[in-house]
């Protein structure tokens, strides 16, 4: 494999990875926290918080197996596969709940960037390193 579409696969990892460590964290460390952020008040409702943080979880055990993909290389398609549909599940959701729901606060529809950006280039990778080699004339 190229060494240009290593290091971009790598990196796109470490940063997909980093990204949902850093949002399980804060999510499962305080959740009032982190939604008030957004204007998002979670209130006295334990069963929320609870409901909350067990999507949370997921999302840190997942960005932890994204970085830890960057050393076990047979796992970095896996894990890049797990970043892309992550990521473009919660963008496509958020695009769909904006279109029926209306707009949220400006954070969660940077967010939704975010993961689709995140996602879409998920995708390219892997995309790209399917494709035949091209031989030189």
């Amino acid at each position: 494999m190229k060494t240009k579409l290593v290091k971009t696969r790598m990196a796109l990892l470490l940063v997909a990875g980093a990204l949902l460590i850093l949002i399980g964290t804060l999510i499962l460390a305080s959740p009032a926290d982190f939604y008030a952020a957004n204007d998002i008040e979670l209130g006295a409702n334990l069963s929320l918080v609870n409901e909350l943080k067990a999507p949370a979880g997921l999302l840190l055990a997942a960005g932890l197996f994204m970085i830890g993909a960057i050393f076990v290389r047979s796992q970095a398609d896996t894990a890049l596969w797990l970043a892309a549909l992550i990521y473009l599940s919660y963008a496509g959701a958020r695009v769909g709940s904006m279109a029926f729901d209306g707009v949220p606060a400006a954070g969660l529809v940077q967010a939704a960037a975010i993961e689709g950006i995140v996602g879409i280039a998920c995708l390219a990778v892997l995309t790209i390193r399917r494709l035949p080699a091209r031989r030189a004339a």
